[in-house]
Order: C-alpha cells, then sequence, then structure tokens
C-alpha cells in the first residue's frame, strides 16, 4: 500500500535506518530532525502517517504529537511515537497526547510496517469520507463543518475473554472507567450478542474459548453489523507474527497481556473517540447527500436526482428496446389555495400529495418533485397505455380523497396529468418532460382533473373532425 511516511528523529543515524527499511517496502519517505520541522512538513506536504521520536531537544514528540491532533487539518494523521522509554506510563502519556501507537526502540520490522498498514488503511477511509463530503458540498448540500472529535463518555464495549485467563480484571476495569460492558464466554456467545446488540467497541482476547481469537476477528470484520465496529486484541508480549496478521485483518488496536489498567483505559478511549467521529462523518454524509437529493418539503426526489436516475435507468434499458414513460402532476388551482387559507396550508396539501402519490407507485417507479405543486413520477417499463391507466387511477384516487390544511379542515383537491412515453435510448429527458408537459397543458385546457397522453387527439382535433364532417 503505497503512503508518505514523515520520519522524525534527532539523531540522523536513526532516521536513515528507518527510512531504509521503509524504502524497501515501497513507502515515500520524508524527515525531520526536529520537532518544528516536523509540524512544517505535516501542514505542508500532508503525510500519511508519521512516526515520531519522543526524546528530541526544542520541542519533544509529545507536543508536536498534541500540536498535530491541535490542528483540525492534521487531526486524524496517524502517529506512531517510536522511542527507547518503555515504561508503561510513558505509554499512556503519549496515548493521551493523541498518540495511535507507542513502539519502544527498536522497533520490531514485522509488526511495525503491520501498524502502518493498518493505520494508513483506517486514514484512507476518513479520508474518503472527507472526499465525499467535499463533493456533497460543491452541490450546496453541507452546512457547518461535519464532526468534531470530542470527548467520549460511557461506551457499549463486548469483552472476548476466558475469565480464567484474565481474572476477571478486564471486565472490572472497564466498568469502573464507567463503559458498558457485556462479556462473552465463547463465539457462539458473541455472535448472538451482535446479532441482537450495537456495541461501540470489542475486546478480543487471542485465544478466546479455546478458539484463535483471529478467526473471530475475521468474522466480525466481515459482519455487517461489526464491520465498522473498532477490535481492540489483547495478546501476549513478543507475538509479533500473530500481532501482524491482525492488523492485516481489520484489527485496530491491541494490548499486551496482563492489559495495564491506565493503558486499557487511553486504548480504549481512543478507539471510542474514532468510532464517534467516524460515525458523525458518515452519518453527516448520508444526511446531507439526501439533503441534496431531496425535496425539503415533501420527502420526494429533486430534478438533480431524476436527471441522473433517468440516464440509469435509460442506459440499462436501451439494448432491450423497453419503454420508459413518465407523469407529469399538477395540483389545480394551487395559488387559490395559497390565497384563501395561506401558505403553511399549501404546504400541508404539498406534503398529503407526495404521500398519496408515493403510496400507489410500483416498487421501481420513481416519484419527484420539480417545481412549486408540480411532481413527477418515472415509470421504467411502462407501455404508453399501462401509464395512462396509472394516471387515470392516480388522478381519481386524488379526486376522491380530501387533503388537510389545518388541524381541523381538509379540502377537495383535484390533478392533471399530462403522460409521455419513449422507447429508452430515443429521447432525453428533456424531450420527454416536454412532451408531458405539452400533455398536461392540453389536460389543463381542457377543463383539468384530468389525464391527457402525448399523441392522444386534443379538442381542436376533434373540432377539426366534426367541421370536416
Amino acid at each position: 500500500m503505497p503512503a508518505r511516511v514523515l520520519v522524525v528523529d534527532d539523531v540522523p543515524a536513526n532516521v536513515k535506518l528507518l527510512s531504509a527499511k521503509l524504502q524497501a517496502e515501497y513507502y515515500e519517505v520524508l524527515t525531520a530532525l526536529d520537532g518544528p520541522r516536523a509540524l512544517e512538513i505535516v501542514r505542508t506536504q500532508a503525510p500519511d502517517i508519521v512516526l515520531l521520536d519522543v526524546m528530541m531537544p526544542v520541542m519533544d514528540g509529545f507536543e508536536v504529537c498534541r500540536r498535530i491532533k491541535a490542528d483540525p487539518v492534521s487531526a486524524h494523521v496517524p502517529v506512531v511515537m517510536i522511542t527507547a522509554l518503555s515504561d508503561v506510563k510513558d505509554r499512556v502519556k503519549g496515548l493521551e497526547a493523541g498518540a495511535d501507537d507507542f513502539l519502544t526502540k527498536p522497533p520490531n520490522s514485522v509488526s511495525l510496517l503491520a501498524r502502518i498498514r493498518s493505520l494508513v488503511r483506517l486514514k484512507r477511509a476518513v479520508d474518503e469520507w472527507h472526499t465525499r463530503e467535499a463533493a456533497a458540498q460543491a452541490f450546496g448540500a453541507i452546512w457547518g463543518n461535519g464532526p468534531g472529535v470530542e470527548p467520549v463518555g460511557a461506551g457499549r464495549v463486548l469483552l472476548a475473554e476466558d475469565a480464567h485467563r484474565g481474572g476477571n480484571k478486564t471486565p472490572q476495569l472497564m466498568r469502573a472507567a464507567g463503559q458498558q460492558v457485556a462479556e462473552a464466554r465463547n463465539s457462539a456467545d458473541v455472535r448472538e450478542l451482535v446479532a441482537a446488540n450495537e456495541f461501540d467497541l470489542i475486546l478480543v482476547d487471542h485465544m478466546f474459548g479455546g478458539e484463535d481469537g483471529l478467526r473471530l476477528c475475521s468474522w466480525l470484520r466481515s459482519f455487517e453489523r461489526t464491520r465498522h465496529v473498532p477490535i481492540l486484541l489483547m495478546i501476549e508480549d513478543g507475538d509479533y507474527d500473530r500481532l501482524a496478521k491482525a492488523l492485516d485483518l481489520g484489527v485496530n488496536d491491541y494490548l499486551i497481556k496482563p492489559p495495564d489498567r491506565d493503558e486499557l483505559i487511553a486504548r480504549s478511549r481512543t478507539q471510542l473517540r474514532r468510532k464517534v467521529f467516524e460515525d458523525g462523518l458518515r452519518a453527516n454524509y448520508h444526511r446531507n447527500l439526501a439533503a441534496a437529493i431531496t425535496d425539503s418539503l415533501t420527502g420526494l426526489y429533486n430534478r438533480r436526482y431524476l436527471e441522473t436516475h433517468f440516464e440509469i435507468v435509460d442506459n440499462r434499458l436501451r439494448d432491450s428496446g423497453k419503454p420508459i414513460s413518465l407523469l407529469i402532476i399538477d395540483i389545480d388551482r394551487f395559488k387559490a389555495i395559497n390565497d384563501e387559507h395561506g401558505h403553511p396550508a399549501g404546504d400541508r396539501v404539498l406534503k398529503s400529495i407526495a404521500n398519496h402519490i408515493c403510496d400507489r407507485l410500483r416498487n421501481f417507479d420513481t416519484a419527484a418533485r420539480i417545481g412549486g405543486e408540480e411532481f413527477v413520477v418515472l415509470m421504467p417499463e411502462s407501455r404508453p397505455e399501462e401509464a395512462k391507466s396509472a394516471g387515470v387511477r392516480l388522478s381519481r384516487s386524488i379526486g376522491a380523497a380530501t387533503f388537510p390544511i389545518d388541524e381541523e379542515r381538509d379540502l377537495p383537491v383535484t390533478v392533471s396529468i399530462g403522460v409521455a412515453s419513449a422507447t429508452a435510448g430515443t429521447l432525453s429527458l428533456d424531450a420527454l418532460l416536454a412532451q408531458a408537459d405539452a400533455a398536461l397543458y392540453e389536460a389543463k385546457r381542457a377543463g383539468r382533473n384530468r389525464v391527457h397522453a402525448a399523441g392522444d387527439p386534443t379538442d381542436d382535433d376533434e373540432a377539426d373532425r366534426r367541421a370536416a364532417g
């Protein structure tokens, strides 16, 4: 996986050695010999990951890490601190400064490279969501700056650990830290629990219920409900091959057994915070994507979505020569509703008509609002006579109903409908809409509350025939 790695160390020999290892794996390597230069490179050259020494003059690694994570532009660049310090307190200090991992010198090559791959993969996922948000923003769909990185409270944690192996300490530590913990005794328990519950973090013992914990991790990553849930693996010290495999499977982080209380809490909080942020990104994107393609009043699709959807349908059907039909539905005398009863009453009618239309569509038809009181229904694989019949049924059902204009009063409403059809691949959406709009005009001209299809005889045609006769 190509990536740009920034190596920061005040000892040139260390920089050279680590750079050589990374370049041998085809990584692009940037280097810095002090903290200020590292921060400048992060700002100007956007590395995918930072490998950061702790003990440096002028500005130590903890401060560099804090500044990287405090800047919204670089907050989600992974930072791995690599240092001779091996005390648990130092690891916890690094994690609390925002580091994604804390490795002691010299780092094992297998686990280091696996960790880089894992963290770069996670960053790329976040980058992709940011890219999608930027694309949505270009369509005017994003309001605000998206989710921030906020402190997290209690999380729902699933613990997959043998009680006799953990001495029952892990659940006690997690509960003491304010987390809600569900315990599983074996893989079957895990499958049952995740099928019925939403979890924010899953802790897995590398040997669990007499089974290989990595097999369980692999299943969790393939199961839809847990695909994006952070996994924290508990592993024996020095088991680098298993750790590398776990990280490549998608495990987010790891703890050496038996876990230290402060490190367990720090790593858990990091993963919980990341899940809150990534869930926020996904929700923000989907919410604003919906806003970009739907009408805010009625919830129907808008003109922009209809255009894209028509192209997809047209391309899918063009080789088969199947028809595409379209209805334009216009509320009769809608201006009078607004004038006599007010715009809130008109909005109620629009929403009710939209719901009425949706309730009577086939599941593969698409309804959109394209104007003030105009709606369109796109009907793939519908022949002209079928589309007109559908329009007649819809017109009659609306005419037989009443629609609320306030909490106490309902109003009878009628619609006029224009119908147009074409063989897929022969007409653009604009051309088909123009035909349907012309048919709608004829329906209005003929007295409203009726359906007219493109190609139907008009009142003028009938008058000409009578005159000729």
